[in-house]
C-alpha cells in the first residue's frame, strides 16, 4: 500500500468489494430464475407498486426484490466510484475515468435488460443478455481491482496474458451456453420428455475443451516457474474450481434438477471462476496483499447486500 496512493488503494478496495457484490448478483439472479420467481414481481422497478412488499411478500418475491435491490446498490456503487474518480483524476491513470464511465453504461443496459426481462415475460434471448452482461460486469471489476493495486506500468508475461484471456472467455462462453441452455429449460425439457437435447448435449460435450484450456494455462503457469509459478495458490484454485464446477454439473443432473441449492451452486461456481481468471489475467508482478481478496470473500456472500 506505501508505493500506491491512498485514493488509488481505496478504489481497489471499492473494486474487490463490488465483485463480491455483483456475484451475489449473479447468484441471486440464479436462484432466482431456478425457483421459477422471475415474474414474482409482477411490476418494475416497484415491485407490487411499492418499495417494499408487504402482504404479498414470500420466499420468491423476497428473490426477485432482493435481486432487484442489490443490483440497485450495485448501479449506485458505480456511479459513486466514477464521481470519485473524476474528482480525483489527477492522481489517477488517465483510462480508468473512461472504464468507469464504461462500467455506468453497461450497468444501466443491464438495468433495462432487467426491466426487460419483466415487462417482456422473461423472453430467453433476453434473459440470457442479461446473465451475459451481469458476467462481463464481474470480469471488469474484477480485472479493474488489479490494475489498480499496480503502481507502475510493470504487467505480466505476454504469454500469461494470452492464455489467461483465453481461459477467461472460453468460460464465458461455456457459462453463455449454459444460461442459454437454461433460459430455455432445455436441461428440464431433455429429462422429462427428451426435447430439445442438442442444448444440454453442447453445453456437455464443450466442457471438456474449456477444462482443458485452463488446465494448460495452469500447467504451463507451473512449468514457466519464476514470478508465475508464485501464484500457485490461485492457480490451484482455478483447479479447485474447475474440479467443483463439473462435480456440481454431473450432481445436477444424476438429481434431475431437483435441488436448487447445486444448480445455483453450480453457478456461483462458474462465477467465481470468471472474477478469478479476469484477476489474474491483469494482475502484475508487483501486485500483493490485497490482490484477489474479492474471489476469497465471496465465497462467503455476506457483503452480497453491498
Amino acid at each position: 500500500m506505501s508505493s500506491l496512493p491512498l485514493v488509488r488503494w481505496r478504489l481497489a478496495q471499492v473494486a474487490a468489494h463490488l465483485v463480491v457484490a455483483l456475484i451475489a448478483l449473479v447468484v441471486i439472479g440464479g436462484a432466482t430464475r431456478v425457483m421459477e420467481a422471475g415474474l414474482a414481481c409482477p411490476d418494475w422497478p416497484l415491485c407490487y407498486g411499492s418499495l417494499l412488499p408487504g402482504s404479498q411478500m414470500n420466499v420468491q418475491v423476497f428473490l426477485e426484490w432482493f435481486h432487484r435491490l442489490d443490483a440497485f446498490v450495485v448501479g449506485v456503487a458505480l456511479i459513486a466510484q466514477l464521481v470519485a474518480v473524476l474528482l480525483w483524476r489527477s492522481e489517477l491513470p488517465n483510462w480508468l475515468p473512461w472504464f468507469c464511465a464504461g462500467l455506468v453504461f453497461l450497468v444501466l443496459v443491464q438495468g433495462g435488460l432487467g426491466a426487460l426481462t419483466v415487462l417482456q415475460l422473461l423472453p430467453s434471448g433476453v434473459v440470457t443478455a442479461h446473465l451475459a452482461l451481469a458476467l462481463m460486469l464481474v470480469a471488469a471489476v474484477s480485472g479493474l481491482s488489479q490494475r489498480l493495486l499496480s503502481s507502475s506500468d510493470m504487467a505480466s508475461p505476454l504469454w500469461w496474458r494470452l492464455m489467461g484471456g483465453a481461459s477467461l472467455l472460453a468460460v464465458l462462453a461455456q457459462c453463455l451456453l449454459g444460461g442459454r441452455m437454461a433460459t430455455a429449460w432445455a436441461a428440464q425439457l431433455c429429462l422429462n420428455g427428451g426435447q430439445a437435447c442438442q442444448w444440454l448435449q453442447w453445453h456437455r460435450i464443450s466442457a471438456t475443451p474449456v477444462a482443458i484450456c485452463l488446465l494448460l494455462f495452469v500447467c504451463t503457469a507451473f512449468a514457466v516457474g519464476g514470478w508465475p509459478r508464485s501464484q500457485w495458490p490461485f492457480l490451484i484454485s482455478v483447479l479447485g474450481l474447475v474440479a467443483t464446477q463439473i462435480s456440481l454439473g454431473f450432481l445436477t443432473l444424476h438429481l434431475g434438477l431437483s435441488q436448487p441449492v447445486v444448480t445455483v451452486g453450480h453457478q456461483l461456481v462458474a462465477a467465481l471462476l470468471v472474477a478469478l481468471l479476469a484477476a489474474l489475467t491483469f494482475r502484475s508482478p508487483e501486485e500483493s496483499t490485497l490482490s484477489l481478496s474479492a474471489v476469497g470473500e465471496s465465497s462467503s456472500m455476506e457483503p452480497s447486500h453491498g
